[in-house]
């Protein structure tokens, strides 16, 4: 009996010194890992601070001075008992790997999830700086400035996971995303930098249009995250539409992607948190662009074109909205892969014509084809590529929703095909997605050629999409 009542005694005790090394040998994102969904989001400035910096969304780079805007990473993290994803979003015009799985291993560090539990993807707007080091002070400082944000995205939003709901659903914006490739009159196509007349082109003359080389997706999909006490969250939203430019010239911009996230809070009424994140992804933009080649409207100011796409965009994300259904136990699995393809190649008669163009005196150079001392640079740089193009694509499952990511610029018809063979009700892609390799076309628009396609714009071999698209098939089947 006694040895009873000295146990008794010493049981408060014992309990909270147990108590104590639990607190103490646990991550502060474990106590979420209940079952139920669990979400946090948080954004991050990634906006230059030395100047001038240069904008590489163009063949030919342009100094900056000051920003119009800010440029962001936000991130959604979504939990449920054993299922983590991370979703991210960051204004540049495209991210190496490299300094995404950089990111990544910090992020892990910090959070303890891991990096295949992460999708980073660049929204693509053109008046962004690089974000890879080296070369001048400025773009040195910008790339550690870059992955800080990204990393610190990342751990805010694991950090503020909290019960949450999740809906989805989607809507659509039909009179702002046309096919940019097209078939031209007998006898109009002019040559490419390759000395080749191609049977399509990108962006030509209206006066010479007969029909284009592809359809779109006008789908706006959005996926919603509210608190528990159905307060909003976060929301993310996808568009199959390129930057749409018209920027200032000197200033960097997030383009509609931030004017998007500006909007957004509006769209959910004055009641909106403050710590409320708003994300614009884009889907396959790689042949999609804000251009009216049939039609003809009005002259913009500069970032006017800009104001209109996203409120347009941010009024179909919030129809999309009304019609929500939220669930609180939401399924979340994300499965990654690791796909080896292959760089393509230059003949040797590509070789010889490229090494005579740079040899060329310029008066030679301005009898060329136009771009074509640029391919002639990219066609000897692409005979050095050594390896292959590892890419990573990965798929999520959130519900009966998916997200599905790609590192190129991808022709729409792959995301068309993809969400019609899908077993999930509603599929996504998000491109530029853990690097950057180039644009991906299908087989049968290589054949078509035009910009998409060329040696230098399209690295990897010409059947990837095939390749990708039933990875990422089979994918979607293991999630569900």
């Amino acid at each position: 009996m006694n040895r009873f009542r000295v146990l008794l005694q010493l049981l408060p005790a014992l309990t909270i010194a147990a108590l104590a090394i639990c607190l103490v040998a646990t991550p502060a994102h474990a106590a979420t890992s209940g079952k139920g969904l669990q979400a946090g989001a948080a954004v991050a400035d990634i906006t230059p601070t030395e100047w001038p910096i240069f904008l590489r969304g163009q063949f030919n780079p342009r100094p900056a001075n000051s920003s119009h805007d800010p440029l962001q990473a936000c991130a959604i993290a979504l939990q449920n008992g054993a299922g983590r994803a991370v979703i991210v979003t960051v204004d540049s015009v495209g991210v190496s790997r490299e300094t995404f799985d950089a990111a990544k291993l910090r992020a892990a560090e910090k959070t303890g999830w891991k990096p295949g539990q992460m999708l980073i993807a660049a929204t693509h707007t053109h008046s962004a700086p690089t974000s890879s080091g080296g070369g001048p002070a400025p773009r040195v400082a910008y790339a550690e400035r870059f992955s800080e944000g990204v990393v610190q995205a990342i751990v805010d939003a694991v950090g503020n996971l909290e019960p949450a709901q999740a809906g989805w659903a989607s809507d659509e914006v039909t009179d702002e995303v046309f096919n940019r490739r097209w078939h031209l009159q007998a006898g109009k196509m002019p040559l490419n930098p390759f000395g080749e007349i191609d049977k399509v082109k990108m962006n030509p003359p209206r006066s010479l249009i007969v029909s284009p080389a592809g359809p779109t997706d006008p789908e706006v999909a959005v996926l919603d995250i509210r608190t528990s006490k159905k307060k909003p969250l976060a929301l993310l939203a996808n568009y199959a539409l390129h930057y749409v430019g018209a920027t200032p010239r000197d200033q960097v911009s997030a383009d509609y992607f931030g004017e998007f996230r500006r909007l957004m809070p509006s769209r959910l009424g004055r009641n909106t948190p403050t710590n409320f994140v708003a994300l614009m992804s884009n889907g396959t933009s790689g042949d999609i662009n804000n251009i009216d080649f049939r039609g003809k409207r009005a002259p913009r100011e500069t970032f006017e074109q800009i104001r209109l796409v996203a409120a347009k965009v941010a009024d179909a994300a919030w129809r999309a909205r009304r019609e929500m259904k939220y669930e609180s136990n939401v399924p979340v699995k994300m499965v990654q892969r690791e796909i080896k393809l292959k760089w393509r190649k230059p003949t040797p008669d590509l070789i010889a014509r490229a090494k005579m163009i740079l040899a060329m005196t310029d008066g030679e150079k301005k009898k060329l084809p136009r771009l074509a001392e640029n391919y002639a640079s990219r066609t000897l740089s692409q005979a050095a590529r050594e390896g292959t193009a590892d890419a990573i694509i990965q798929a999520i499952r959130i519900g009966d929703q998916a997200i599905v990511s790609m590192p190129f610029e991808v022709l729409v018809e792959i995301v068309l095909e993809i969400k019609e063979k899908s077993p999930f009700k509603n599929t996504i892609i998000m491109e530029l997605a853990n690097g950057s390799y180039g644009y991906l076309p299908p087989p049968h628009q290589h054949e078509l050629g035009g910009y998409e396609t060329w040696l230098g714009t399209s690295r990897v071999q010409k059947d990837a999409s095939e390749i990708l698209t039933r990875n990422l098939l089979e994918m979607l089947t293991e999630l569900r």
